[in-house]
């Protein structure tokens, strides 16, 4: 739940959170009485405020700790940032002597990492207010990215790393006993528990339930219900190569202390002392809850309105103190920019003009026109369960000001459809309606309910002779004779048919309420287009725009894989392609040099000695450096199709099973296939795949027939510090996603980059990817989307015919060689032709010969080392255009229309 605040900056400057955003442990309360985090403090203790000028450390009282380097001593002071080796151990030395959570006897790693992460933080904050100082000072126009999640990673070697001082940090903790790398695994990726600098004056108010009134005014107000209180949170997120240092900003939720009712817990009731005050915390306990019960919905609606409320307030507390005394809210578009990441801060939306309308007095048409030149949207999935869809009536019991501003933005949607189609074509005009209305299955409003009532279709009436009108009448008493009595013939009246449910499509508002709309890779974007918001894309083609996904090569090659990128270093003649990767390319005309090749795969193998020492820590298995890895990393998920992998797994064991040894070591390459990824709490079948993945792991795992021939690792507790190792030493990449249904990802940027070779369907960026490493150097294999609707009729109609070795391999499955878990509801979602959870919806059975056949050609090319790492070397060549610095470059010009601003 956060807000990512930056402004124009050098453009040198690229401290942008990437979009690879599916955890769901992000919580933004610590409640541990330490904090792992450096930049985080316990919220549950008061702070006093921290002076950030440190003496000089000989000035202090005596140390307690041995000084390895007395002779080296210096004096440090925030307001002239040193970096050599000496420095930097004296302010460790300082921080590990004055801090109050551990011990003064020694300096063991918690404590060591806790005094060198404060150390850095005196760094970052020192540019940090400068970068702040100096935006207030111009006044200059900022953009805002609001997203429910930035997974970012751990944050002690990004600084050092950004701030150029690993080398000093290096030699100062190495004087002091310790490896740099032994204290940055001391911190925890940033998740559950991990949540900035609290800023306790910085908070806003937060209303929830309520009723709103007309006041004598004539304005409406919203009075009464449950009132909270968003605290902010800041991170700071250095730049490279650069002072500038923005924000991330994050929110906790807690309640106003008068809130405990201090009779309750006094009467021995604490639980009911305490409900309001728990009421309010949990709103951040975990993000995305499981929301199949009416309370995990409420608390996903309240975590999404806490997000955009408390922003909101922020970004226009801050606007208002810029403009000074004379306030012109005309100018609100041209100093803000708020970026909507997918459609969880829809609800910015009716806030924006709830505040502008309500609290400031603004006009609904002036403040229509503002929120709609400020806000913009990021679609980031075609699925439609991701396309979110709100119960009208907990909108309307949750936040009755809101549902209010949406039906009338929802009345704006219809009389610009109306203006727009007329009332002629009715038919045309009710499809346009129901595609592009924000609510579904609601009453049109009353300014419309004339206009929008069907014609009625009157029947023709054939005429009828009757020429004995007292013969039909006896027929009819004779009829009425022989009927049953209601004693005799029960009734039976037909079943009412439930009124379908009122919804708020939140996806059409973001789309109407916003001046750009944006997929995240060109197919995707098509798709946007073409069918996820065609209607829209008539009437507004201006609105929508395509800005591909990218990663930042600092944390994703630089940082996460030092020998490769020394290697590129030397061979390109710079390290400017850290800042400047299309210089990347450079490498293409070495692509041939045995002497590259030869460093090219010493590197890989280091880097994969890294993770065969990770899976014995991890899983206890023990695995080859000399196999291929294989990796398929990325939220469980069966439209990303981790279960064709599997199967493709099992259908070569089963075939190494029916060999002798000599024939298996010929015919197959040894492989060590990685999964890793998490899933949504309440999603069945993707747990069901996880279970058959380590199911199938432990089978093959044990069978002393295949040794190292095959090993399969589910690597528990994925997170962004295990991809920093995984990564690097991944050889195969599988990016299978069923074509069409992905938007972008992200992970397969970052293999490309680290010259991982992808196989992969024409889906979300490998279309791209594929475009700029050559089409020789990517495993392509499965159905186009332009195919995919048709296939999905073809089954539907009973006209499929599976694959002899698909049939095979679900038999082998069903006989039980895996272990005695009941897989039947899991091969049945591959089977029938219709049904819900049925009917193979992902096509992994129509792929599945298509994948096995380029996996045979998987295993010819790596048999041939020159050409694998050919390969792998121009697929870090043609990564360049995957870098984040350019997808920025791209939003700041051409949709929040900021430009580059360098601190002096």
């Amino acid at each position: 739940m956060a807000t990512s605040q930056f402004s124009a900056s050098c453009s040198r400057t690229r401290p942008f959170p990437h979009y690879e955003s599916r955890s769901r442990l992000i919580d933004f309360t610590c409640r541990s009485s330490k904090s792992k985090l450096f930049f985080t403090r316990s919220l549950n203790r008061k702070q006093s405020r921290r002076s950030f000028s440190v003496k000089s450390v000989s000035s202090e009282p005596t140390q307690k700790l041995k000084d390895p380097i007395a002779d080296e001593e210096a004096s440090t002071t925030l307001s002239s940032l040193t970096t050599d080796a000496a420095s930097v151990a004296s302010s460790i030395k300082y921080h590990a002597e004055f801090t109050p959570s551990f011990s003064p006897e020694r300096l063991d790693l918690p404590k060591a990492y806790f005094a060198t992460a404060q150390s850095v933080r005196d760094s970052l904050i020192i540019n940090w207010n400068a970068t702040y100082d100096y935006y207030e000072k111009l006044n200059v126009k900022q953009a805002y990215y609001l997203s429910m999640e930035f997974l970012q990673g751990r944050a002690l070697l990004n600084a050092v790393g950004n701030l150029e001082l690993r080398g000093a940090y290096a030699e100062a903790l190495n004087k002091l006993g310790h490896k740099l790398e032994e204290i940055a695994s001391q911190e925890p990726d940033a998740a559950l528990g991990n949540g900035g600098l609290g800023r306790n004056d910085v908070s806003y108010p937060v209303k929830f339930y309520g009723k709103v009134v007309t006041g004598s005014d004539g304005i409406r107000h919203w009075i009464g219900g449950e009132d909270i209180k968003a605290v902010a949170h800041d991170v700071p997120i250095p730049g490279y190569q650069t002072k500038t240092t923005i924000n991330l900003r994050l929110w906790s939720t807690k309640a106003p202390s008068e809130d405990f009712d201090l009779n309750a817990f006094n009467s021995g009731e604490h639980t009911k002392a305490y409900e309001a005050l728990g009421n309010a915390e949990k709103i951040c306990y975990v993000l995305y809850p499981g929301d199949e019960s009416i309370e995990g919905k409420v608390l996903r609606l309240k975590q999404q309105y806490t997000l955009c409320s408390a922003s909101l307030q922020d970004i226009i507390a801050r606007f208002e103190r810029r403009s000074g005394a004379s306030v012109n809210w005309e100018e609100f578009p041209e100093k803000v920019a708020v970026q909507m990441n997918d459609t969880h801060p829809t609800l910015c939306i009716p806030e924006l003009m709830r505040i502008l309308i309500d609290l400031k007095g603004l006009s609904w048409k002036d403040a229509w026109n503002i929120t709609q030149r400020t806000v913009a949207y990021t679609n980031h999935t075609v699925l439609p369960e991701a396309l979110e869809k709100w119960s009208f009536e907990l909108m309307q019991k949750l936040l009755p000001r809101h549902i209010e501003i949406i039906q009338l933005i929802d009345e704006e949607v219809i009389g610009t459809i109306i203006s727009e189609y007329g009332t002629a074509d009715y038919d045309l005009l009710e499809k346009k309606l129901k595609e592009m209305r924000i609510l579904e299955n609601v009453d049109y409003p009353e300014a419309y309910a004339d206009i929008l009532v069907k014609p009625k279709e009157i029947e023709p009436v054939e005429e009828v002779e009757i020429e004995n009108v007292e013969k039909v009448e006896s027929l009819d008493e004779e009829d009425k004779l022989g009927e049953e009595s209601p004693d005799e013939k029960e009734q039976v009246l037909p079943e009412p048919v439930p009124e379908p449910p009122k919804l708020v499509r939140m996806a059409n508002l973001c789309v109407v309420g916003g001046h750009a709309v944006n997929g995240v890779a060109e197919i995707h974007s098509e798709i946007v287009k073409e069918e996820v918001f065609n209607s829209f894309y008539q009437l507004w083609p201006e609105k929508f725009q395509n800005k591909t996904n990218g990663v930042t090569p600092r944390r994703w090659i630089r940082f996460c894989n030092p020998d490769l990128s020394e290697i590129i270093t030397k061979w390109i003649g710079t390290e400017e392609w850290v800042l400047d990767t299309e210089k990347l390319a450079g490498l293409r005309k070495f692509a041939d040099n045995e002497d590259l090749h030869s460093q090219w795969r010493a590197a890989k193998r280091n880097n994969k000695l890294k993770v065969v020492s990770l899976i014995k820590e991890r899983t206890g298995y023990s695995v080859s450096p000399d196999a291929l890895f294989d990796v398929q990393v990325k939220r469980i998920h069966e439209y990303k199709r981790q279960l064709l992998n599997i199967l493709g797994i099992v259908y070569r064991y089963k075939k190494m099973k029916e060999m002798i040894a000599s024939e298996r070591k010929e015919m197959f390459v040894p492989r060590v296939c990685i999964f890793g990824g998490k899933a949504f709490a309440t999603y069945v079948q993707a747990k069901r795949i996880v279970k058959f993945i380590t199911d199938v792991g432990a089978t093959i795992n044990h069978d002393p027939e295949i040794g190292d021939l095959l090993k399969v690792i589910f690597v528990p507790d994925y997170n962004v510090s295990v991809a920093e190792l995984l990564i690097p030493a991944s050889e195969l990449s599988q990016h299978i996603s069923t074509a069409g249904m992905e938007a972008s990802g992200t992970s397969n940027m970052k293999f490309s980059m680290n010259g991982c070779i992808l196989i992969g369907t024409l889906d979300g960026a490998n279309v791209e990817i594929r475009e700029e490493v050559g089409e020789d150097n990517f495993f392509l294999f499965g159905a186009k989307a332009h195919e995919i609707a048709d296939l999905r009729k073809e089954r539907a109609e009973g006209k499929f015919v599976p694959d002899p070795r698909f049939e095979e391999v679900k038999e082998f499955v069903r006989s039980g060689v895996f272990g005695p878990y009941n897989y039947d509801e899991m091969i049945g979602s591959l089977e029938g032709n219709e049904g819900y959870g049925r009917a193979d919806y992902f096509l992994v059975g129509k792929d599945f010969p298509s994948y096995l056949e380029c996996q045979d050609k998987v295993d010819e090319a790596y048999r041939d080392q020159k050409k694998w790492t050919r390969m792998s070397i121009l697929n870090t060549a043609g990564s360049y255009k995957f870098s984040s610095d350019r997808t920025i470059h791209e939003y700041a010009k051409d949709i929040w229309n900021i430009q580059p601003l360098e601190l002096p």
